[in-house]
């Protein structure tokens, strides 16, 4: 996928007739997130990530001439492509949204890019689709991603288990396009770096009992349990029984098993594990913290990647001065990139105006933003450990 600029004198047109705008002009962006399913509690903080730079961006006037920005949610369920696909429709056809941050997981957002996103011409930037396939999905330019792909995950998981002397692991993953691309990288990494994997198992969600699954890993042994799986689904499923079981008491979880509810569901049962899901200390996160105010909890993984996605969004609009997806699609990696005045959360106000001026912008906003390639995040992690039954920073990486 080639990230292509606008012509000149179509961005000048585009311009043109965004300077004839109002104040009262609306424009409405969807959030599609999957508020029901697997990942149901990571998705509220998500959303009010994007909501939040979507406020800041109304709140300024700044935007194409004074319009204000009209957040839509629909539900992914981030599981069934169907029902996600159907939600997307919606939100094109239906609201007329001109953007959409999302979808979340990534076989849905496979599905919404190919059979929606495409056909109606809109701009998708995804903040936790991380699936590697993605990389080379067939998108006319209009498809991005905040958070890294799991090729450059799975690097950094076998970095983090072999440098804590873990060489030998068994590895489960829920049977999807996340799962099975997260636990191939990873395996491929580990070998690769002299680690042994001794199983690496699919696990479906919904299932009530994963003790036959628990079974076959014990079997194969390992020092540590790797479960790329969901946290409101099967992985915590899959905790439970080797906990139970005594099977495995040690755990290392990436992305998708990081929130809130691991703690909740098993506190320092799981103390000494370890794991890592996209994030960076940089000072945008901090500025992201303090914006946020306690709002929600701006540390939950993938937020800062939804704020950062809703504002891009907004920003390539003001750079190609139109809310049309044809006009602003080869705008993102410009604004998203150096050169220009680097931009942090709290300073979109201050973007808007920048670009309005024809000056150029830098945006690194709460994760550092780096697009290379195919629209994707370069990527940086926070590597936590469960301590005390909390999750725990590490460091960065």
């Amino acid at each position: 996928m080639k990230r292509l600029l606008m012509a000149t004198a179509a961005t000048a047109l585009a311009a043109g007739a965004a300077s004839a705008g109002s104040h009262s002009n609306e424009i409405k962006l969807g959030i599609i997130l999957g508020f029901t399913g697997p990942i149901e509690s990571l998705t509220p903080q998500m959303a009010a990530g994007a909501e939040l730079a979507m406020k800041e961006v109304s709140d300024s006037g700044a935007l194409l001439g004074g319009a204000t920005v009209t957040p839509v949610r629909a539900d992914s369920t981030c599981i069934d492509a169907g029902a996600a696909t159907a939600a997307a429709e919606r939100l094109i056809t239906g609201d007329g949204v001109k953007g959409i941050v999302g979808a979340d997981c990534s076989g849905v957002t496979g599905a919404i890019l190919s059979n929606v996103a495409v056909p109606n011409g809109v701009v998708m930037i995804s903040p936790s689709a991380t699936s590697p396939a993605l990389s080379t999905a067939e998108d006319n330019g209009l498809f991005f991603r905040t958070a890294p792909s799991d090729a450059r995950q799975g690097v950094v998981m076998a970095e983090i288990l072999l440098e804590q002397g873990i060489d030998e692991v068994a590895v489960t993953y829920t049977n999807n396009d996340y799962g099975k691309g997260l636990a191939d990288s990873f395996q491929a990494a580990f070998e690769e770096r002299g680690g042994k994997v001794t199983i690496n198992a699919a696990h479906e969600d919904g299932k009530a009992d994963y003790s036959a699954e628990v079974g076959a890993l014990a079997a194969a042994g390992g020092q540590r349990l790797v479960v790329a799986g969901y946290v409101d689904q099967g992985g915590s499923g899959i905790v439970r029984a080797a906990l139970d079981s005594g099977a495995f008491d040690s755990f290392h979880f990436p992305d998708g098993m990081i929130s809130a509810a691991l703690e909740e569901n098993f506190g320092t049962e799981i103390d000494g594990s370890t794991g890592q899901h996209p994030g960076t200390d940089s000072e945008g996160a901090a500025k992201f913290t303090e914006i946020v105010g306690g709002a929600f909890d701006a540390s939950s993984p993938f937020t800062p990647e939804s704020y950062d996605a809703a504002a891009l969004i907004m920003l390539a609009m003001q750079a190609a001065g139109s809310s049309d997806p044809a006009a602003y699609k080869g705008k993102v990696m410009e604004v998203a990139n150096a050169p220009g005045e680097p931009i942090l959360p709290g300073e979109l106000a201050k973007a808007l105006k920048l670009l309005a001026e024809g000056k150029d912008i830098d945006y690194v906003g709460a994760t550092a933003v780096e697009l290379i390639g195919p629209g994707e995040s370069a990527g940086n992690y926070r590597q936590i450990v469960i301590e005390g039954g909390k999750v725990t920073t590490v460091k960065y990486r």
